[in-house]
């Protein structure tokens, strides 16, 4: 082809300006509150004031999470939205080391830009906001970078092979299910690469490098009761490995997987008549043990870390861009040229046009608001997709009310008005006057009023990051807070009732603080549904 349209050098430019624009775009938004999100915050307050882990807070998995969002709250604050911008980096980190990884595979360049395009819409550009889930698939990211850098010549190879090591364990100190999967894909392809070259310094290379950094990060904590803490499946935490979960998941859940998986194999048919040949193509036997690798790690690591269920899909770039580079290899199919790589943009921006609508629909519904339904008596029955079942849950505030606190903690976030209502209430109690100096325990996903109030935080091997009973803090931990409450320690309790989760807090408190404290006021959680309901103790 003499002048193919996406040029090295234009390709390079536009994925950069894919990455890095996209990834900017919730810097101009604002948004709901997000579920969860106030483990996020506890966490990146606490280590950037200091705090120290399994020290002065308890969590049943590495700090790795943290960072990054410290570093942020370091730089702009303690606020909620210092978070959204953790996570831009994070996605710019994320689409970098994606692409980096298919100029390593050797992808074509027009095919490359086009599974960047399927990378960022189909999985970092959903993730405005950081999650343990995501981060640790961004570590694995830039340590499988690394990796495919070390696997070749030249004077970066060792000083890549140690920053493979390095952001692989951080996956694993991040989350150790997602982390032990990328772990058990590295050795994959290292040990491809060993028995193909017959050469072992690489691989001994990366497994000293990560040996070294897990000393690193982990031989401090030893005396901190890190064992206690940290999950390995010992009491008393549960593992969540379950083989019939495995099953089930595979043959109902994996739909896209499945269907990837068969076309790679489908298309490496023609290979695999030539065995000994393929096993010396080094690059498609590394990009296929990638890309099954990647599929085999996002099926399971659905049923390991099964909320939110989306957690998984960062595999559609890998498959997309493998399947498109055997087409091109085996067919006459090309999209150097302008028309028809528009074309195939076109499409994979229409296959993942909910990605980007929820930015566009704000502004329609804006432009053009939806017209309320006629209600019966008063006009004709009118049925359609927006009324055709009955919502009977009487505390149910659509996300088109809430509103804004004007506390800097919670700026560009909204929330129900009774919760900002029920804030402002707080912030006027007499305890919360007595700033550093008061005993407050915050049992509620508004994380962000431990900055707002000013309170010294209890600390201690024995305080939990948070308090889901069974997840992140267990029975013994319980019964301190227990006995806490029973001697009136705190001056101000703020507990969240969630009656659908299970001991989202524990219930046992909330029995514990009605029988010792009184209630002085309650207001909706900022969540939807808005089910659950935060209530204020005083003694």
């Amino acid at each position: 082809m003499a002048n193919p349209f996406l040029t090295p050098r234009r390709a390079m430019v536009l994925e950069c300006l894919m990455i890095v624009v996209l990834a900017c775009v919730p810097l101009f938004a604002t948004f709901p509150y997000r579920v969860n999100i106030f483990l996020s915050w506890e966490g990146a307050y606490r280590l950037s004031e200091g705090q120290v882990p399994y020290r002065d807070f308890g969590l049943p998995l590495g700090f790795g999470y943290w960072l990054v969002p410290a570093l942020f709250f370091k730089l702009f604050g303690p606020a909620l939205i210092s978070l959204v911008k953790a996570q831009v980096f994070l996605n710019i980190v994320g689409g970098l080391s994606f692409r980096y990884i298919m100029k390593q595979m050797r992808v074509p360049t027009a095919v490359r830009v086009l599974a960047v395009l399927v990378f960022i819409l189909s999985y970092s550009f959903v993730n405005f906001w950081p999650w343990y889930n995501n981060t640790v698939i961004i570590y694995q990211l830039a340590g499988l970078a690394f990796l495919l850098r070390g696997l070749e010549s030249g004077r970066w190879k060792w000083p890549a092979l140690f920053l493979a090591g390095a952001f692989t364990f951080l996956s694993f100190f991040t989350k150790q299910d997602g982390g032990g999967l990328a772990m058990l894909l590295a050795l994959a392809l290292l040990g491809y690469h060993t028995l193909n070259t017959r050469r072992w310094q690489e691989l001994a290379g990366f497994l000293g490098s990560y040996v070294l950094v897990a000393c690193i990060f982990i031989v401090p904590f030893l005396s901190h009761g890190f064992g206690y803490w940290f999950n390995h499946g010992q009491p008393p935490h549960s593992s969540r490995l379950s083989f019939m979960d495995i099953i089930e998941v595979l043959l109902i859940e994996t739909q896209w997987i499945k269907f990837y998986f068969a076309l790679s194999v489908i298309l490496m048919i023609p290979a695999l008549k030539a065995p000994r040949a393929l096993w010396q193509n080094r690059g498609l036997m590394l990009f296929f043990l990638l890309t099954i690798g990647i599929l085999v790690e996002a099926a399971l690591f659905q049923v390991t870390s099964y909320t939110p269920p989306d957690n998984n899909i960062f595999f559609h770039g890998f498959a997309i861009a493998f399947i498109l580079t055997r087409l091109y290899d085996l067919t006459t199919v090309r999209f150097d040229e302008w028309k028809p790589f528009f074309a195939a943009a076109a499409v994979v921006l229409l296959w993942w046009s909910a990605s980007y609508f929820k930015y566009i629909s704000r502004i329609l519904y804006q432009l053009n608001p939806p017209v309320a339904t006629a209600p019966v008596p008063g006009g004709e029955n009118v049925v359609n997709r927006h009324n055709y079942m009955v919502n009977l849950d009487t505390t149910d505030v659509p996300t088109s009310e809430w509103t804004f606190s004007s506390l800097p903690e919670f700026r560009k976030i909204y929330m129900p008005p009774s919760t900002v209502a029920g804030i402002d209430r707080i912030m006027a109690l007499p305890e919360v006057k007595k700033g550093k100096d008061a005993k407050v325990l915050n049992l509620t996903e508004l994380t962000p009023l431990d900055h707002a109030i000013g309170y010294t935080q209890e600390t201690g091997h024995n305080i939990p990051l948070w308090h889901h009973l069974g997840v992140g803090m267990f029975n013994a931990q319980l019964e301190e807070y227990v006995q806490k409450v029973r001697s009136k320690h705190y001056d101000l309790v703020i507990y969240e009732y969630a009656p659908t989760l299970n001991n989202f807090f524990p219930w046992a408190l909330r029995t514990e603080l009605q029988q010792n404290y009184r209630q002085i006021d309650s207001f909706h959680a900022p969540r939807r549904p808005t089910n659950a309901m935060i209530e204020v103790f005083v003694r």
